[in-house]
């Protein structure tokens, strides 16, 4: 496999995915580029949203096709804000009104425990009986106001305990190798070796 179809227009998640498939030689393509409209995300979960989106650029490509459904997850929230990540503040989608609009819903509230969860499908064409799937999370809390540059949606309010850090202060390479989605493609690399 060396062409695989990115089922989303992205420009931030196809450099961390296209980053993380480099050393196999798979060249990632955005499914704009081939003029394919993204697909509904009506599900309540992440997996079912990324099978959507993988089995629609694959019909409209007719490549395999990569999907990434990931999203930000609130323990105090009861998984908020969850599949609605990227629309958490409504449209039109804006990282800065999501990481305010956080803000507000959380509050005071004492527990800012929250993890990043990326669910990605891999499916070899459209009607693919067995998906790759794999799922990576990375836990951490919400701090009360944004920090850092880096990185992209609520990366600058998500504390990594373990690096001293928000997600928006780490460097891309450090951020690969400990992500939610860096976790997931290491997951989903070892099944398609096994394979």
């Amino acid at each position: 496999m060396k062409k695989l179809v990115l089922a989303s227009n992205n420009a931030k998640k196809l450099k961390e995915l296209g980053a993380l498939l480099l050393p196999l030689g798979i060249d990632l393509i955005p499914q704009g580029q081939l003029e394919i409209p993204e697909a509904e995300e009506p599900f309540p979960t992440f997996v079912e949203n990324a099978l959507a989106k993988a089995r629609h650029a694959a019909r409209l490509s007719g490549l395999p096709a990569l999907a990434d459904d990931s999203g930000l997850c609130v323990r105090a929230l009861d998984g908020a804000p969850g599949v609605l990540s990227a629309r958490y503040a409504g449209e039109p989608k804006s990282d800065a009104r999501n990481n305010a609009h956080l803000l507000e819903v959380l509050g005071h509230q004492m527990d800012r425990a929250a993890h990043f969860v990326c669910v990605l499908v891999l499916v070899r064409h459209a009607n693919d009986p067995q998906p790759l799937i794999a799922e990576g999370n990375w836990h951490g809390e919400i701090l009360d106001k944004p920090r850092g540059e880096q990185g992209f949606g609520y990366d600058p309010l998500f504390w990594v305990p373990t690096a001293g850090q928000t997600a928006a202060e780490m460097t891309a390479t450090a951020k690969n190798a400990c992500s939610h989605r860096a976790l997931a493609m290491q997951k989903l690399l070892a099944q398609l070796a096994a394979r």
